[in-house]
């Protein structure tokens, strides 16, 4: 089985974090988010990795090279991003046999990932509330008969079942021929245009997810370090004083420093050339990327600290994300609760919409500096390079 991973997004729901970086390799606990994907499928047995690359390739590129976990990965270019059967279809000259789909920005019960390898063919699907907001699976089976797939419908006003099309299938070696599918009313050439023809010609199987995330948008990328953090294990490799308080599953790696006085509560992961404090508190489901600087008696809760980035003495951050090289000067704070407590709104693609969370901070993008006693409202969006001025209060993206 070889498996697809498509990578080649803009992501432009995530911006800023994706203007120069592509979504898939945006942070996820200890390593990108495409990764997660792609360690599902080497576990469930693949024995080669396409990485479909588009917008940033070479980032892709240098983190999974030639191989991966002692798996073979090679790369297919799609060259203008028109759908997802367009995507599998630049990996046509990769594939031969049967092979699976997965997207890179997704997260996945890696069992059922398993599952689906060894189910062939089949599709990943997830119970889901409102099942009229998805792609939908109809089943059917007789007595004695799991259930096979009949139906794949795309938001229907009366689903036929609650279970939402997960982005996952396992194809069988015909497929490869069927990929150049007309375009949508979208625009796009869709895969479950071929999916419908693998439904029509073969015995397809549902498997259902007991997790899964779409990672599209800044609040949903917190959501997946939120998982994933989660499932760590205490680790203490980095030089921890014997003056800090570190509780719960907290992994420290080497190289990083924790100074006197911290307390952190995990799950929190501090990565490596990282600094913490002195006298600062973590909480909540934190990382704290590789050479991060959180300075003295700062207070970091449930966010992502990309790579490089310094949070100065004095401040606080909640519910955030800060990329790459950010600098938040001393004093600096971040409200992550609305006075009505009705959720948070974000800006995406010029539209205010809800996170569906009721505590959701700032958004800034890599090189962001603020001034010192920096006031940032809720649901606050600042661009790649934004800056503020001292004891500026801000209320409105930049």
């Amino acid at each position: 089985m070889k498996a697809v991973v498509l990578a080649a997004g803009q992501g432009t729901r995530m911006r800023p974090l994706s203007e120069s970086v592509p979504k898939p390799m945006l942070p996820v606990a200890d390593r990108p988010l495409a990764a997660h994907t792609v360690d599902a499928a080497v576990d469930a047995g693949a024995d080669e990795i396409v990485l479909v690359v588009g917008y940033e390739a070479e980032t892709v590129r240098e983190y999974f090279g030639s191989a991966y976990r002692g798996v073979p990965v090679s790369y297919a270019v799609q060259e203008e991003q028109a759908g997802t059967a367009d995507a599998v279809n630049a990996a046509r000259d990769h594939l031969e046999g049967p092979f699976a789909v997965l997207n890179g920005d997704n997260l996945y019960d890696p069992a059922a990932i398993d599952r689906l390898f060894d189910a062939c063919p089949a599709v990943c699907a997830i119970e889901v509330a409102e099942p009229s907001n998805y792609g939908v699976l109809s089943t059917a089976g007789t007595d004695g008969e799991a259930d096979r797939v009949t139906e794949i419908v795309e938001k229907p006003a009366d689903p036929p079942t609650n279970l939402a099309n997960a982005g996952a299938y396992a194809f069988p070696a015909a497929a490869r021929e069927w990929l150049e599918v007309p375009e949508s009313e979208r625009g796009e050439h869709e895969i479950t245009d071929v999916v419908a023809r693998v439904i029509d010609e073969f015995a397809v199987t549902p498997i259902t997810l007991e997790r899964w995330l779409d990672v599209g948008r800044p609040w949903e990328l917190l959501e997946a370090n939120e998982w994933k953090l989660g499932e760590l294990e205490r680790r203490i490799d980095g030089d921890v004083s014997e003056d800090a308080t570190l509780e719960g599953d907290v992994v420290v790696e080497a190289g990083a420093t924790v100074d006197p006085g911290v307390v952190i509560e995990g799950p929190a992961l501090i990565r490596e050339g990282a600094e913490v404090g002195p006298n600062a508190y973590v909480r909540g489901a934190t990382l704290i990327g590789p050479n991060a600087e959180i300075g003295h008696a700062v207070e970091i809760k449930n966010s992502v600290i990309s790579r490089g980035t310094s949070v100065s003495h004095l401040s606080y951050v909640g519910d955030s994300v800060l990329g790459r090289n950010v600098n938040f000067g001393a004093g600096t704070n971040v409200a992550n609760l609305r006075h009505d407590d009705e959720d948070i709104r974000f800006t995406v693609k010029g539209e205010r919409v809800s996170t569906g969370r009721r505590k959701f901070g700032v958004v800034a993008g890599d090189r962001v500096k603020t001034g010192i006693n920096a006031s940032l409202s809720p649901g606050l969006k600042l661009g790649t390079g934004a800056t503020t001025r001292p004891g500026e209060s801000v209320d409105r993206d930049r």
